[in-house]
């Protein structure tokens, strides 16, 4: 994709956010991931109101390589995700008004409700509450994004992702919607839960619609998939690539003759 698209997706998306109401004043921001770069919203500026020469390039690590305005103070939390889910390819983080009041409250979006939720988010957590921009808030995200596409950050707003910036854009107004809806059944008494069935049965259709479950990189420590190399790729279970380990280990230490 080109630089002049990516920045235009980019500006697209942050007056999307800001028509909707999603974000407001400087509030949120966005990233795309292309190669080995990030493509990120700047600091101190309403994204509702962005021009494609604010976008500011970084490298994979959020070390601004290019732009004439600072990068957005939210880039590690950015580079975390990307670090962890190789699937993702754009980041979104606003502070939608509903969603972000069931974030204050500590309600997770988990129940299943609306059929296009189920496909689209999965379950939405709360991550535990971090300061905003700080290493902290990064690892929080980083160590719950394994299991999910879009989430909610305690006391400070919301996060989505996706393979590309107009699917996490989607997500995160899928996020606000759900939130809306689960206060007015909650405001009527009470919600019903799609059947179990019918959630397994949603569930199943999520890849052939175009919304494949996360696919974590490289964490052992959550114990999800650990991919390895690129082109035909191999893709272990935790429990595999240890035992490849061990055995490789004991060849090397004297178990050989």
């Amino acid at each position: 994709m080109s630089h002049a698209r990516i920045c235009a997706d980019i500006v697209e998306i942050g007056r999307r956010l800001y028509q909707r109401g999603l974000i407001s004043g400087n509030e949120g921001n966005v990233s795309i991931r292309e190669g080995d770069a990030l493509y990120v919203t700047p600091a101190g500026v309403c994204k509702g109101f962005l021009a494609p020469d604010m976008i500011v390039k970084t490298d994979l690590q959020g070390k601004q390589l290019e732009g004439r305005l600072r990068v957005s103070s939210e880039v590690e939390m950015h580079t975390a995700i990307y670090a962890r889910r190789a699937d993702v390819g754009s980041v979104v983080h606003a502070h939608p008004p509903t969603a972000t009041a069931f974030a204050v409250a500590g309600i997770p979006l988990d129940q299943p409700l609306i059929a296009e939720a189920v496909v689209t988010l999965g379950r939405v957590p709360v991550v535990p509450y971090g300061t905003p921009s700080t290493s902290e808030l990064a690892r929080n995200v980083g160590d719950a994004i394994c299991d999910a596409h879009a989430m909610l950050l305690a006391n400070h707003g919301a996060l989505a992702v996706g393979d590309h910036a107009y699917r996490a854009w989607e997500r995160m107004e899928t996020v606000e919607q759900l939130a809306r809806i689960s206060l007015m059944a909650r405001q009527l008494g009470g919600g019903n839960r799609l059947p179990e069935a019918a959630v397994d049965r949603l569930e199943g259709l999520r890849s052939s619609y175009g919304y494949p479950a996360p696919s974590c990189v490289a964490c052992p420590d959550c114990g999800s998939q650990v991919e390895l190399g690129s082109g035909d790729r191999l893709v272990l279970e935790r429990g595999e690539l240890l035992e490849l380990i061990t055995d490789a280990v004991r060849q090397l230490t004297g178990e050989r003759t």
